[in-house]
């Protein structure tokens, strides 16, 4: 019972167009007076509890992070040194979108910020060398959404703030999957640009790409200073969004490409997002307590296990649900709803909670460009001046591609857990 009464709240509110925050808390406050368990003390505890945590400081720093690299010019050199690497083979702008994106999504954790920064610099140059519009847009996006799972990825902190599991642990996890969702792309693209009558660059010269390896050298030391810094303990998840920060603002003041003047933008837009992603937290954290006072998870739970007691099927059924609400709900709220009323559902089948966490992120990353709702896809709109019609059109065999990705990791999970064990034992 309480299950419909939290889900028709939520998305009625939704429906009506109240902010996602206030839908949550609203949910959580008909939860607890339905249950004749409403403290406006209560409330204000738990609100407070969901943002302070120690844990959820990274996101604004690796925010922070990303928006410095973007105003320091640190973006181009990235783009630059990848189009030196890979810009001179057929559909070449699409391999450095592609490369680009990878070495982007180590260093900012937001796929809408890495599909900014890409889509400003490469979508304008691939149009310019005859690559169709909404297929060079629907590219971008899809990169971008790599951000989302090769650490450090905002949404997997969110996970693991939330559902109490280790955010170390979701990092090393999301390495492997993210790779693979890079040569999927890959391989896709080979597919889409085989045919395409598009214009190549130049082949860069061995000395050209030394150049343009040395001008990107330090942006591309942050992804292994961040990765190697978690493996081997010399810092935690918040003191490598510290470092990342600091690193950022640093290498930037050192090409000379940021002036003290940006710093005021640079701060004010990772304010603001940063403030929309704690009031978020917040209301999760109350809508998390209601539930599990409520004992959502557990009718949930019983639900399930009734059709199945499978846990590969049972994960097969939850991904599916997830993939259709990641078509209609953004990804910060759909992570903090579900991550707390499915969590204890997968521990009783004795699934890993940091593996279900890396196949919950993809699964919700999908949404992100998928219509009517996917945020990226909206970001693609904006920089190419193209409808949401047009870019969907393009879209698609980057959905199929990640869609059977997603499953294949649902089917053979050892290609998350297995890494994991190693750099456990290691």
């Amino acid at each position: 019972m309480m299950v419909v009464v939290f889900l028709a709240v939520l998305f009625s509110l939704m429906l009506i167009g109240m902010p996602i925050a206030f839908a949550m808390l609203s949910s959580a406050v008909v939860m607890m007076w339905t249950q004749d368990m409403f403290n406006v003390t209560t409330l204000a505890e738990h609100f407070i509890t969901g943002a302070n945590s120690f844990a959820l400081m990274a996101i604004p720093f690796f925010i922070l992070t990303g928006e410095i690299m973007n105003a320091g010019g640190v973006s181009k050199r990235i783009v630059d040194f990848a189009s030196s690497l890979v810009g001179h083979v057929k559909g070449g702008l699409g391999y450095v979108a592609i490369v680009a994106g990878v070495i982007f999504a180590g260093l900012s954790g937001s796929a809408v910020a890495d599909t900014a920064a890409l889509g400003s610099i490469l979508i304008p140059m691939m149009v310019a060398q005859g690559y169709e519009k909404k297929r060079s847009t629907a590219l971008v996006a899809s990169v971008g959404i790599v951000g989302t799972v090769i650490p450090p990825s905002i949404p997997l902190i969110l996970y693991g703030v939330v559902g109490g599991v280790s955010i170390t642990g979701l990092f090393m996890g999301g390495i492997v999957p993210g790779i693979l969702m890079a040569i999927g792309m890959t391989f896709t693209w080979w597919l889409v640009a085989r045919k395409a009558d598009t214009k190549r660059l130049e082949r860069a010269s061995w000395q050209a790409r030394l150049h343009s390896f040395k001008r990107a050298f330090w942006a591309l030391l942050l992804p292994l200073i961040i990765i190697v810094g978690l493996r081997g303990g010399v810092f935690t998840p918040t003191e490598a969004g510290v470092v990342a920060a600091v690193y950022a603002f640093l290498i930037s003041l050192c090409y000379r490409e940021i002036r003290l003047t940006q710093l005021f933008d640079v701060l004010t837009n990772t304010a603001k997002t940063t403030a929309i992603v704690m009031l978020i937290a917040s209301a999760a954290i109350v809508t998390a307590y209601a539930i599990t006072v409520a004992q959502v998870p557990a009718q949930i739970a019983a639900g399930l296990t009734s059709i199945t007691d499978s846990p590969t099927l049972m994960l097969l059924i939850i991904m599916v649900i997830l993939l259709l609400f990641g078509c209609v709900m953004d990804m910060t709220p759909a992570v903090l709803i579900f991550a707390p009323v499915l969590i204890p559902v997968i521990e009783q089948l004795g699934i890993d909670p940091i593996y279900f966490g890396v196949v919950m992120i993809i699964n919700l990353s999908i949404g992100l460009i998928t219509p009517p709702v996917g945020t990226v896809l909206y970001v693609g709109c904006s920089i190419s001046r193209i409808s949401i019609i047009d870019i969907s059109r393009g879209i698609w065999p980057m959905l199929l591609m990640y869609v059977a990705i997603l499953f294949a990791l649902i089917l053979f999970p050892e290609i998350v857990t297995y890494p994991l064990s190693i750099l456990h034992n290691g």
